[in-house]
């Protein structure tokens, strides 16, 4: 299933961003399907990109609400939750892409689970994505997308294109744009050591698909009558979660190993028909 789900990721990000050439010219693509809405995190600026992200267009409403909420944006990323949950993180993200990626190179694995920090994204969601934009744009008449500004680590790679083509930007690129450089240098070098510390610590994307785990419609079913208590789901899960009693957890991305590597075929993919989940 992971050769399975890594030609998917490749594939995603292919038509998320089907510009190529963009790379090498520095332009940015603008056209009209920039107004729709891809599941997963590439951000706007990335010179190949097709759409929009989610959290990016999520922040741009919220900014400016002079012209009402955008009943689209809200409503797309709803229909992403409810139908995808974290599938979006495990199969449909570029940036998760990355971090695996960088994951597979040889040097010794953290497999701490640190549950502590994993309550960060849902902070940076509420105060950068929702708050941030709102209260700056009731003081001063235009919302401030922080986590764009101040964290997104898919828009630096974005950025760093479109810099390398154009010498009016690179003489505006200020402090901001380095602490930006800094953070996604964290981020790369953490990815060695610990699988996906972005998605599991700071993506406040993930953080919205999490808190509709357990009601997706594509969720992780558990058969205890089947399951023979051998652990091997445990110790396979990348994200550091027991799949027998947290197969439907907000930290789970959907990437199936558990499913996968299970010798007694106890867990599977399922959509949520209004069937409970079976519980040890």
């Amino acid at each position: 299933m992971d050769k399975r789900r890594k030609i998917t990721q490749f594939l995603i990000t292919l038509l998320y961003n089907p510009h190529l050439s963009n790379f090498v010219s520095g332009r940015l693509h603008t056209g009209k399907s920039k107004g729709i809405c891809v599941p997963g995190l590439n951000c706007y600026s990335c010179p190949a990109a097709g759409g929009s992200c989610p959290l990016g267009s999520l922040q741009q409403t919220l900014g400016n609400l002079k012209k009402g909420i955008n009943t689209y944006v809200i409503g797309t990323v709803l229909l992403f939750a409810a139908v995808f949950g974290r599938f979006v993180c495990g199969w449909l993200c570029p940036f998760g892409l990355l971090q695996e990626l960088i994951h597979k190179i040889p040097v010794p694995k953290c497999m701490k689970r640190f549950k502590v920090l994993g309550w960060l994204k849902y902070a940076v969601l509420v105060v950068l994505v929702i708050l941030f934009p709102i209260v700056t744009y009731i003081q001063k008449g235009m919302g401030y997308p922080a986590f764009c500004k101040f964290i997104c680590p898919q828009g630096t790679i974005g950025g760093l294109f479109l810099l390398r083509a154009s010498e009016t930007l690179r003489d505006q690129a200020g402090l901001m744009f380095v602490i930006k450089l800094l953070i996604l240098a964290g981020i790369v070098i953490c990815s060695a050591f610990i699988f996906r510390p972005f998605c599991r610590f700071i993506c406040p994307l993930g953080a919205i698909y999490g808190l509709f785990n357990r009601i997706a419609l594509i969720r992780i079913k558990f058969d205890k009558d089947t399951c023979v208590d051998c652990g091997t789901c445990k110790k396979a899960c990348p994200m550091r979660l027991d799949p027998v009693k947290e197969c439907n957890h907000a930290d789970c991305i959907r990437c199936g190993k558990c499913i996968s590597d299970c010798p007694a075929k106890a867990l599977s993919f399922s959509p949520n028909l209004g069937k409970k989940t079976q519980k040890r």
